[in-house]
């Protein structure tokens, strides 16, 4: 009753949070706010008249809308954050510029630039300085000190010097990158060599504004009028790169069932880029990257031979991104890796390989702060693969570290009532009697709470975590707790079910197990068979039956020191692993009808033998050394007796990692596979309960030990968000408006 006490005040104080958070962000958060550049809006306005002597603005529009939106301090800051970022500074002078005025909030903060702590845009040392120059060639009058502006300029010299220097091949495309801040010094019809087919520079509206203001060119002076044309008064800058960012905060932060809507939008414009090859996703590594892995788990069909011009780590380093070792394009294109559906995918293992090492090398060299939100990111994708860790902690994770947001539909208010129930349903079954049985709800209900933690699906969290317990409960008996004798009759009783009374009952343990796996499946079944509109009761009984007499065939192969076959091991192993009385009945539960049409479909089976066979072999290499003691075998020992002793134990281990990866990623592309009988709520399942295995197996036997998950129960079910600083945030949610 303590335990349920602690999370009554947890949620009431999390509550109170979310209420305050609500009443300040809420409509902030359903309107979706366009939020212009006013950088590149900047350098559009620098654009000279064609044929004008005078220098008249090309797009005097651009030039009203600086005029217009200077914000109170001084700057041209539209995120109006606490603190002034280097972006900011950035935008400001770029506005300074096309005004020839305003420089005060540029003097007022100009330590920023200096400091060396700060997060800047890509190359700032080289934009900023650049443009400070001219600046001071205009003959303003700088509110800067001598020495202060020297040490600025001096940085450009220093990152200019160490460019031409260090000769990579990616010098000349980050040369061009940054050709805002080089003005005469740059070489503008090498830069030309950049040009894409609509105009543009890197799909860059400052950087193409910028070889306008030095040279006149046709096709890039059509790319801006279309943009203005479309956009009006101001300009918006990485319209695909800023959505897909936004759409990944919302679902890293387990919101974007609010938006359902614009996220579509915004999937089906990027997937209908993507199969035109547009340029502003395929030739922007971090775009592209992120839209492939984005539109893919969303089930979009995109094949990862189109990342073939990034496939290797010299196609990454002739980029500019490359060129600065960017840790976010890295981190980007390993997380793409990490979405492999096949064996054969051999261009995301070789990504994969590489931007994995070079993350480890930023990580070891120093080259990343220890403090900074990149290097706990960076740490956190390398040592959490996304299919090994639970969604919940993954929400919350992002939303107390790196969100600036406004409404966050977290709490579960009724965790401490689906609490009480599942103890109820322990006690009421008397499995607590049971001294042979592990006591495992709390991480039952942390797999379900971490994973269908829609409020609505209350019901599959209960019965997850239940019929969890309850085979828990029978592993234990077939394995410690019952005689031969106890479990033939366990299993006759099953079989006969509304006629048990036919049979008698062998033992006490018997009677409770029994009648615990009775009472559940009958009310279950009732609640089910309710919602499907058809009765399922028996198909629950044929769950429980299939992993009795598979438990019953391990026991048999124990007591008469049968070694089977690798294949007769993995057939029965799969069901004895004991995850359909988990998994299939909550299928019932997450809103879908299911004919019976379905769960005899081809494809309903093989989503249940791999997500099976994952859970056994992860569970099998990280449980031989007990079950060995235990007189049992499993995939590791026999693939050490097949070899004849050639085989050692790790041997083994790392050989069976191969299986448990191919049914991993042969899983995924199941459950992303559109059109198919299952339905996508009930694939999803599946899915979930292996990021479950992984979650408990793939470092030791995260299940068996007592402590080992402690912590992660605390974050999903008993320790209030942490949403001090959200509520604090002021920030609207900013998505630029699809093309």
């Amino acid at each position: 009753m303590f335990q349920l006490e602690l999370v009554n005040v947890v949620m009431h104080q999390r509550k109170a949070i979310e209420d305050t958070m609500r009443k300040k962000k809420k409509q902030q958060l359903h309107k979706f706010e366009m939020l212009p550049s006013p950088y590149d809006t900047a350098w559009v306005a620098m654009v000279p008249l064609p044929g004008s002597s005078s220098q008249l603005p090309c797009f005097p529009q651009c030039v009203e809308w600086i005029l217009q939106n200077q914000q109170s301090n001084g700057s041209w800051d539209l995120n109006q954050l606490d603190s002034i970022t280097k972006d900011a500074l950035l935008s400001t002078l770029a506005c300074v510029l096309a005004l020839r005025r305003g420089l005060l909030f540029i003097g007022r903060n100009f330590s920023i630039a200096m400091d060396e702590q700060l997060a800047a845009p890509i190359g700032f040392n080289i934009t900023f300085p650049g443009m400070l120059s001219s600046v001071i060639e205009m003959g303003l009058e700088v509110p800067i000190g001598q020495t202060d502006v020297e040490r600025v300029l001096h940085l450009q010299e220093t990152e200019l010097k160490r460019e031409y220097e260090e000769n990579y091949r990616g010098r000349n495309t980050y040369m061009a990158y940054v050709s805002e801040g080089l003005g005469n010094a740059q070489d503008w019809n090498e830069v030309m060599n950049f040009q894409r087919k609509n105009g543009s520079l890197f799909n860059s509206l400052s950087i193409t504004a910028a070889v306008l203001v030095h040279n006149y060119d046709a096709k890039a002076h059509r790319y801006l009028n279309l943009l203005l044309n479309k956009f009006g008064t101001a300009v918006y800058t990485k319209n695909i790169h800023r959505q897909l960012s936004m759409l990944d905060a919302l679902e890293n932060m387990g919101i974007s069932r609010h938006f359902d809507g614009e996220i579509k939008s915004i999937l089906d414009m990027t997937y209908s880029c993507w199969l035109q090859r547009d340029e502003e996703v395929m030739l922007d590594i971090t775009t592209c990257a992120m839209a492939f892995r984005i539109l893919r788990m969303n089930g979009y069909d995109v094949s990862s031979d189109d990342l073939c011009h990034i496939a290797e780590v010299s196609d990454f380093h002739s980029s500019h991104q490359g060129y600065l070792s960017d840790t976010r394009t890295l981190l980007e294109l390993y997380k793409a890796s990490e979405v492999s559906v096949a064996d054969n995918e051999f261009i995301l293992d070789r990504i994969g390989s590489w931007s994995g090492r070079l993350l480890k090398e930023q990580l070891s060299s120093g080259a990343l702060q220890r403090t900074s939100s990149i290097f706990e990111e960076v740490e956190h994708a390398l040592d959490c693969p996304f299919y090994a860790t639970l969604d919940r902690l993954v929400h919350k994770r992002n939303i107390e570290h790196f969100a600036a947001m406004s409404y966050i539909s977290y709490a579960q208010n009724n965790i401490p009532d689906e609490l009480e129930r599942i103890d109820s349903w322990v006690k009421e079954n008397r499995l607590h009697e049971l001294k042979f049985a592990r006591q495992k709800s709390a991480y039952f209900y942390l797999s379900a709470a971490g994973t269908v933690f829609d409020p609505e699906m209350s019901d599959a969290r209960i019965w997850w975590a239940i019929n969890g317990v309850l085979t828990t409960v029978v592993d234990d008996f077939f394995d410690v707790g019952g005689s031969r004798e106890e479990l033939e009759n366990l299993i006759s009783l099953v079989e006969m079910w509304d006629e048990h009374h036919k049979e008698e009952l062998y033992s006490e343990q018997v009677e409770i197990v029994f009648f615990a796996i009775f009472n559940s499946v009958n009310q279950l079944g009732a609640k089910v068979s309710a919602v499907q509109g058809r009765d399922v009761t028996k198909h629950l009984i044929e769950i429980w039956l299939d992993l009795l007499r598979s438990m019953m065939t391990e026991v048999e192969w124990r007591i008469s020191n049968y070694v089977p076959t690798p294949e007769e091991y993995m057939e029965n192993a799969a069901m004895t692993f004991a995850l359909g009385p988990i998994v299939l009945p909550a299928l019932y539960l997450v809103g879908p009808k299911i004919p019976e049409s379905v769960v005899r479909d081809s494809e309903y089976n093989e989503l249940f033998r791999l997500m099976s066979t994952c859970g056994r072999l992860l569970n099998d290499v990280q449980t031989y050394e007990r079950e060995d003691g235990e007189g049992k075998v499993n995939s590791v020992s026999l693939l050490v007796i097949q070899s004849g002793g050639s085989v050692s134990i790790e041997e083994a281990r790392r050989e069976i990692m191969k299986p448990i990866e191919r049914c991993r990623r042969e899983l995924l592309g199941l459950v992303l596979r559109r059109g198919s009988a299952v339905p996508g709520p009930c694939k999803e399942l599946f899915w979930k309960m292996c990021k479950v295995c992984y979650f408990f197996y793939s470092r030791g036997d995260g299940f068996s030990s007592p402590t080992a998950k402690s912590a992660a129960v605390d974050a999903v079910i008993r320790d209030p968000l942490d949403l001090a600083a959200v509520v604090a945030s002021q920030e609207p949610i900013y998505i630029i408006p699809a093309s």
